[in-house]
């Protein structure tokens, strides 16, 4: 040690850290809008919205822009990052137009964009729709952006009815995808006169606003919705009735659009997913955040000298995180630990740790149980009550 007459610091950086949850209430979403203004919403660029209110002064009377930002107004304000296409010339070529691709010259168009919001913008987005686009190839489409991004993407139950809306379901597959089936009626953000709002468009704000005030850990499933005056489609809604209609679209994996509780509600919590862990809203979103929030918060430890301490730092640090969406109520539990099997000296050597870590989910209470009896015990004590 070289000579030191006087005092030295050092700045140990051994030991646990705290990491940062991932930002869910990030909406992603494919537009129309062809009077919107160019230079603020230029055509398959990606563009950071931070204040929908503000955007529909730009956006224009037509397309699907204005009724879009009006519905996700209604009910948060959140980051949105908005993508407009061109309307092209027939429906055909509109679908191409949203689902877009990646040009010659390196430019991804259309939902494309989507995947290069984060390289781009900064952030990623999370809630994903294409409200009055999303046609069956548009719908796997954005499904498949959602995959990549770790997100989930809400599309139309195309059908003119509900068995329509049902056989529609049986086309998807993914965990990330939940299918609404009809719309809303809501004043038309231009003549404020009643018009059709896109459920979708209602359920990205809504679930961006549960994401702020409850969390991702709470699914859509019966929230009001704001600014709606009714629905499109009638679908009987009965709570104690395992036959009605709400419950048979559930049944199939479809969100219904509902009136109860003095209000109207999006009553569903399934997925499209063909694997049972991931059946519910809340599983899939879950393994999103704790996925992406250990993955971005283990970059410090890329790179350092493989020691037993640094795979104990790890540890401690996932444990920790895993500790604290326990406490928040966000998990049931989760655990990391190391697994000496796993590691062995050939693995270590060639500077691979490997850190296994399992979590328990929480699952929407969807069935509810209550046995109501009629008793004569309570007669017990008549006398005693008219004496009294």
């Amino acid at each position: 040690m070289a000579y030191s007459h006087g005092i030295t610091i050092t700045e140990p950086l051994d030991g646990s850290r705290t990491l940062t949850t991932v930002a869910t209430a990030v909406i992603g979403v494919v537009v129309t809008g062809p009077g919107a203004n160019a230079d603020a919403f230029p055509l398959n660029k990606a563009v950071l919205v931070t204040d929908a209110e503000v955007a529909i002064g730009k956006a224009g009377t037509t397309g699907t822009m204005p009724g879009v930002l009006r519905a996700i107004a209604d009910h948060v304000r959140c980051p949105i990052v908005l993508v407009r296409i061109a309307e092209g010339a027939n429906a055909a070529e509109k679908t191409a137009n949203a689902i877009g691709t990646t040009t010659a010259q390196g430019q991804k168009t259309g939902m494309q964009a989507l995947l290069a919001a984060e390289a781009q913008l900064g952030v990623r987005p999370r809630i994903l729709g294409a409200p009055g686009l999303d046609t069956q190839a548009v719908t796997e489409a954005l499904a498949i952006v959602a995959g990549k991004l770790r997100a989930m993407t809400y599309a139309a139950a195309i059908g003119g009815d509900m068995s329509a809306a049902i056989a529609y379901r049986a086309n998807f597959k993914a965990r990330e995808l939940m299918l609404v089936f009809g719309d809303f009626y809501a004043a038309d953000p231009t003549t404020g006169e009643s018009a059709v709002s896109y459920g979708v468009a209602r359920v990205l704000g809504l679930r961006a606003k549960i994401d702020q005030e409850q969390g991702w850990h709470k699914t859509i499933s019966n929230v009001a919705v704001a600014g709606v005056t009714g629905v499109t489609k009638d679908v009987q809604f009965d709570i104690q009735d395992s036959s009605c209609e709400a419950n048979l679209l559930n049944a199939a994996q479809v969100c219904a659009l509902v009136r109860t509780g003095g209000g109207f509600r999006v009553w569903g919590s399934r997925t499209c997913s063909d694997e049972p862990l991931f059946a519910f809203e809340s599983s899939v979103r879950t393994a999103q955040v704790i996925r992406d929030t250990i993955a971005a918060g283990m970059i410090w430890a890329i790179d350092k000298p493989l020691r037993p301490s640094l795979a104990k730092d790890i540890v401690e640090t996932i444990n920790g995180t895993l500790r604290q969406m326990k406490l928040a109520g966000q998990i049931l539990g989760g655990r990391a630990w190391y697994d000496a099997q796993q590691n062995t000296p050939d693995t270590l050597s060639g500077g691979k740790l490997t850190i296994p870590y399992d979590y328990t989910p929480i699952p929407p209470l969807e069935s509810l149980g209550l046995e109501q009896r009629i008793t004569d015990s309570y007669f017990a004590d008549f006398a005693a009550g008219v004496g009294a």
